[in-house]
């Protein structure tokens, strides 16, 4: 039967202009039946390969489905695109094709320019839709985001949940809107000049509604565990189809959904001891996807293996970023000054974070204490735009016990400071929902789940929390993540942008600065950092010309007379004098005001601030060299 568009997927429900073909995995039975609403049903065939397929006529969009497995049953299509009823009910048929795309002219991204906004849809409004969180893509564009990165939206179990637990991977989740409506999310981002990234699970199936198991027990790993279940089986006997899948899945929503790329998540519990990594498949198949527009992959590792974001000619798997946490991690302890728990091997000294602006990750092979053994390999060749810094992503703020953001955790001047040295050094910045007007919704675990599945969620975030001592007094008062009031109260309050006009006003700034200032955009090495005292450093990023240079100097501690100032890399250029382009201490943000660091005094540095200085000549009454 002719098809109207190629069979890009190896399994799932695909409509021609006549009816729907049908396929899926499962190698291990006799027999499949596909059953349609209405009555009508169709006993698929089953080839050498364990794959069961047939074409039904008369079915067309938006018709519900189910298989009958050996007569077992019914079951969702493990590839459904849409579960309109939740995970455990039927699936739909969906035509990809009757979307009407305006993004002709849209070409994609690189990861060099970006600055990525972290969003979870079902909190980013009270509506939590992708059609009200539409309306807020100009404001997020105007301050100068580039890219969305959109928390998982596979199909899970329950009324809210972070998404990580998602079973129906071809299927965006019901909660938040259609696939269409997905598609029009997407398609208003790009018109904007937004960039649309979605974060994928492919380390684990969620344990609610996982029905994979009915069709293959081979989907699931007999070797590896990962501390959310059964790991995934990608290597060794039978693994092929499974490799398959999570590959095609990848494309999939590069290809139907014009998405401009993936963000990975704990690719350190991916499991994969075959000769072509599944992550460089992935990589290969989404590219292959995306045809002539470009994309970025981005990975979490925690482990920090470099190797992920290496060109495959070089025995990489071809990505393009590796999120950054030893940059996060010694950023908060700096501000905070708590070294618990996973923050215990870095000091928050000025050190780190000038070595971590120009090398990205602080342990590429060191012994690191927390975790008993080595982390890291070496990193150094990598480029700086392969580093994504941040100081708040989704789980390091539920992890501070109350989902506190970070304005709320220090002082306003050190958020302030540490704002300009995230988005000014030359990684590629992110922000979390939120953080550009300092929000004050929490946020926090929730997972929408009952009986001993609940109870074991709540006894697991506790004692993961434990490992916090200061947390030990507050662990009563924990809020309950299956409680749909935790899930509540974390939805963003998006009048707080004109109330909070100063954050706002300091994020949009900075951006503008990065994209305005060549130092800053180019996102290059061509800069030298050193350290003036114990919580104040210094970062020169060298121009083209001497007056070109730029100079930001950062003090999280108190205010400081630095004298003498035995440092070249604090010397202007020859005929000048350093003066203030830029200062977090500006009353428009909320500051008190910058005096002129550099006078008859020697240097006067504000405590708890950044300021960028930019060379001007000399003139009457100004300091002679």
């Amino acid at each position: 039967m002719e098809q109207s568009f190629p069979w890009w997927y190896p399994v799932g429900a695909q409509l021609d202009s006549t009816g729907a073909h049908f396929r899926v995995w499962a190698p291990e039975h006799r027999s499949v039946r596909a059953v349609v609403a209405g009555g009508a049903e169709l006993e698929l065939s089953k080839d050498t390969g364990g794959y069961f397929g047939g074409f039904l006529p008369g079915v067309g969009d938006g018709a519900r489905y189910a298989y009958l497995v050996d007569g077992e049953g019914p079951f969702p299509d493990p590839a459904s695109r849409s579960q309109p009823d939740g995970p455990h009910q039927s699936s739909e048929v969906v035509d990809p094709t009757r979307f009407a795309w305006t993004d002709r002219e849209w070409r994609g991204i690189r990861i060099e320019g970006q600055v990525i906004y972290e969003m979870h849809i079902g909190t980013f409004t009270r509506e939590g839709t992708y059609r009200a969180a539409l309306e807020h893509l100009p404001f997020l564009a105007e301050t100068g985001i580039t890219t969305l990165e959109v928390m998982p939206i596979a199909d899970f179990s329950g009324a809210f949940g972070w998404g990580y637990d998602g079973v129906n991977l071809f299927a965006p989740t019901r909660l938040y809107g259609t696939p269409d409506e997905l598609r029009a999310f997407v398609n208003r981002a790009h018109g904007l000049g937004l960039a649309v990234i979605l974060d994928v699970v492919y380390n684990h199936i969620g344990p609610d509604a996982n029905y994979l198991p009915k069709f293959s027990a081979t989907y699931a790993s007999r070797i590896h565990r990962t501390d959310w279940g059964e790991a995934i089986h990608f290597y060794g006997e039978g693994s092929e189809p499974v490799r398959e899948y999570f590959a095609s899945n990848a494309a999939y929503w590069i290809r139907e959904f014009h998405l401009d790329g993936l963000r990975l998540d704990a690719t350190q519990d991916i499991y994969d001891d075959s000769p072509d990594h599944i992550l460089a498949v992935i990589a290969r198949n989404c590219r292959k996807a995306a045809e002539d527009r470009s994309i970025a992959l981005i990975a979490e590792n925690e482990s920090q293996q470099a190797r992920l974001v290496r060109a495959p000619e070089s025995g990489g798997y071809g990505l393009d970023a590796l999120w950054n946490d030893d940059f996060h991690h010694s950023a908060i302890v700096a501000i905070t000054g708590r070294a618990e728990a996973y923050y215990t091997d870095y000091l928050g000294a000025p050190q780190e974070l000038v070595s971590s602006a120009k090398y990205g990750f602080l342990y590429q092979g060191q012994w690191y204490a927390w975790q008993k053994r080595r982390r890291g390999t070496p990193a150094l060749d990598l480029k700086p735009a392969a580093m994504v810094h941040f100081i708040e992503n989704h789980d390091h703020v539920a992890n501070s016990g109350r989902g506190l953001r970070i304005h709320a955790l220090t002082t306003p001047g050190r958020f302030r400071a540490i704002t300009a040295l995230l988005l000014l050094i030359p990684g590629t910045p992110m922000l979390f929902q939120g953080q550009e007007f300092a929000s004050s919704a929490p946020f926090l675990f929730f997972a929408d789940h009952h009986g001993e599945l609940a109870a074991a969620i709540r006894t697991g975030r506790a004692d993961f929390l434990s490992q916090w001592r200061s947390l030990a007094s507050v662990a009563p008062a924990y809020a309950d993540p299956c409680d749909r009031a935790t899930f509540d109260l974390c939805k963003l309050d998006h009048a707080e942008r004109h109330r909070h006009a100063d954050v706002v006003r300091l994020h949009a700034d900075l951006l503008r600065l990065r994209r305005e200032q060549p130092v800053f955009s180019r996102q290059d090495r061509q800069f030298d950092g050193a350290v003036l005292a114990h919580e104040a450093f210094v970062l020169r990023f060298f121009g083209s010309h001497p007056g070109s240079d730029r100079l930001l100097v950062v003090n999280l501690g108190r205010n400081m007379h630095w004298d003498p100032a035995p440092e070249p890399l604090v010397a202007p250029p020859e005929d000048s004098a350093w003066r203030i382009l830029w200062s977090s201490e500006d009353p428009r943000y909320g500051g008190d005001g910058t005096a002129p660091l550099d006078s008859e005094l020697n240097w006067m540095i504000p405590g708890h601030a950044a300021v960028v200085l930019e060379p001007a000549p000399l003139t009457a009454g100004a300091i002679e060299p």
